[in-house]
């Protein structure tokens, strides 16, 4: 209070002074301050304070700062970069600038902006946190969590860390620390919306959606206008039309939002008008989410994607294959379920997890950043043959095995659900040949548009747009494909994922089987299986099964002029 006080005087005063003495950029500068502090619209005077003090860079920082909270983000950038062009050695400004970046979209380049500051200044918890912001935003969650940690490290009261570490270790499956970190928080400021919003994650996770709806109400009243309470409230269930006043707050608060919340009010609005049957409209709100999505992610490059899967059918072949796998480990506890997302991953982990010999991981990390360590080795050793390649697929497995562990040290079998894992079968059968693979498979069209529903991150560059995920599907398909080719015969089980909701039984049997396990009738009663559930379908895996989601595209007939190709796979782009 002391210190709204004492910035409610310096604007009275510097009100006196930009009245006194017009021409006083300094007058300006501080009225600008003085609003900022107060959190009222600074705009005006700091665009006056920037024009009268052209050589000050902490003007034009300040109107950088300004600019962003008001939602116009390319000025704010340019008004970042007239101040760093005046003084360069100002960890400040490249922090300010590091978070335009990512507002707009380039994570990447925020990142650079993040680390030029913490190298001017080294012990800044702030730029610390921001890049952490940023490498989660790439889905780089180990570098995520040691940045949130080095700024805990900094400033241990730090609330926004605390919160955004607990994020992260969700993330990684990891969610009693996720619990604990988010706790944390809370201890420090208990009306911190993000870490309220993440504890309603976290127990929603768990199928406690009504501890859920709780928490996203009680951020909701800590911040009226918090987007993420909003869309949250949205995805604890089916909405109706009695849902009318949730509605008309979500489109009063998404037509005046910064672009980062409006995109997950804009998904939270057509998922209400796809649940009460009004599927034009539905898709104009999943339309203009996407669009919106669009402007503050990286483009989606499909020449790079179908450069990479050249890359991979060229790379990992049988012949490949049989002249690494001398010292493979002989595990059997790794069950991978691998496809497309939205294709019916969560619901045949939910089946294997109701098994009591088996513990469902959720989607774990780890391949990918194998991928690029096994890449590294390859690389190391390509003066030496394949002896290196060879001799660090034994440390892969144990590296993984040993998370297994930790996750679950009884369970004869562990799931990891992690959908794009398709990409890493021959990495991964050659360092755990006896591990089984179950790949689901949906209808291309129900499986694209599932996708272009949810509001999923930068990573999935290809996600918002139709042309981009009928390429996307098309380039999973060859690779599925080469795999079938190249991997031992009954390595990948195919479950359709519209023959396992007619039939549950039969293809709950045969999944149970595969992974070598006797059968046992819990499997059928998923639907009850305490465990946590960190996907989109968090909600639909507590629920029986059911046909909805079959055949769900002809709601959509008439918007999915791109995905129809992928019904004639020898037509797709």
């Amino acid at each position: 209070m002391a210190n709204a006080r004492a910035y409610a005087e310096m604007e009275v005063k510097a009100r006196e002074l930009t009245t006194r003495d017009p021409s006083s950029g300094f007058a300006w500068k501080a009225l600008g301050v003085a609003l900022q502090m107060q959190e009222k619209d600074a705009v005006h005077p700091l665009e006056h304070a920037a024009r009268l003090l052209p050589a000050d860079p902490e003007s034009h920082s300040n109107l950088g700062a300004a600019l962003r909270r008001s939602g116009r983000l390319g000025d704010a950038e340019a008004c970042f970069r007239r101040a760093l062009a005046l003084r360069s050695d100002v960890a400040e400004i490249w922090n300010n600038l590091g978070n335009a970046q990512r507002d707009l979209g380039r994570s990447g380049d925020a990142v650079e902006a993040f680390r030029r500051a913490i190298d001017l200044k080294p012990a800044f918890a702030k730029s610390h946190n921001n890049l952490g912001n940023a490498l989660l935003d790439l889905g780089k969650l180990e570098g995520a969590v040691a940045s949130y940690r080095r700024a805990l490290e900094i400033d241990v009261n730090y609330t926004e860390a605390h919160s955004n570490l607990g994020i992260a270790l969700r993330l990684q499956g990891r969610v009693n620390e996720a619990e604990s970190s988010c706790r944390r928080a809370l201890a420090i400021d208990p009306n911190h919306p993000a870490a309220i919003i993440l504890l309603a994650h976290l127990g929603s996770d768990r199928g406690d959606f009504a501890q859920a709806r709780a928490l996203f109400e009680r951020a909701i009243t800590v911040d009226p206008d918090c987007a993420e309470g909003w869309a949250g409230l949205a995805g604890l269930g089916r909405m109706t039309r009695g849902d009318g006043g949730w509605l008309a707050g979500a489109v009063r608060i998404a037509e005046r939002a910064l672009p980062r919340d409006a995109v997950h009010l804009r998904f939270a609005i057509g998922k209400y008008f796809d649940d009460v049957g009004d599927h034009d409209e539905a898709f104009l709100s999943y339309r203009r989410a996407n669009d919106l999505a669009k402007t503050l992610r990286p483009a989606h490059d499909r020449r790079l994607l179908t450069a990479g899967v050249d890359q991979l059918v060229e790379s990992f072949t049988a012949e490949w294959r049989s002249s690494v796998q001398i010292a493979s480990n002989g595990s059997e506890r790794p069950v991978f379920v691998v496809g497309m997302p939205r294709s019916g991953t969560t619901l045949a982990e939910q089946i294997l997890a109701s098994h009591p010999r088996v513990h469902g991981a959720g989607e774990l990390p780890y391949w990918n950043s194998a991928a690029d360590r096994y890449a590294a080795s390859a690389r190391a050793g390509a003066l030496s043959g394949e002896s290196q390649c060879a001799a660090s697929l034994p440390r892969l497995a144990d590296d993984y095995l040993a998370l297994l562990r930790e996750l679950s040290p009884d369970a004869q079998r562990v799931v990891d659900k992690m959908p794009a894992n398709f990409l890493y079968l021959g990495l991964i059968h050659s360092a755990l040949p006896k591990a089984r693979i179950i790949h689901l498979q949906r209808n291309p069209i129900d499986t694209c548009l599932s996708i272009y529903f949810q509001n999923f991150g930068p990573v999935h560059s290809y996600a918002n747009d139709l042309h981009d995920l009928a390429h996307y599907y098309a380039e999973y398909r060859r690779v599925m494909d080469h795999w079938r080719r190249t991997l031992p015969p009954g390595a990948i089980l195919d479950v359709p994922y519209e023959e396992l909701v007619q039939s549950p039984e039969t293809w709950s049997r045969r999944m149970i089987e595969f992974i070598g396990l006797p059968w046992d009738a819990r499997c059928l009663d998923f639907a009850g299986t305490a465990r946590v559930v960190s996907t989109f379908s968090k909600w639909q895996a507590r629920q029986p099964i059911h046909r909805a989601s079959v055949e769900r595209w002809r709601h959509y007939e008439t918007h999915v002029g791109p995905l129809r190709s992928l019904l004639d796979p020898a037509a797709a782009p």
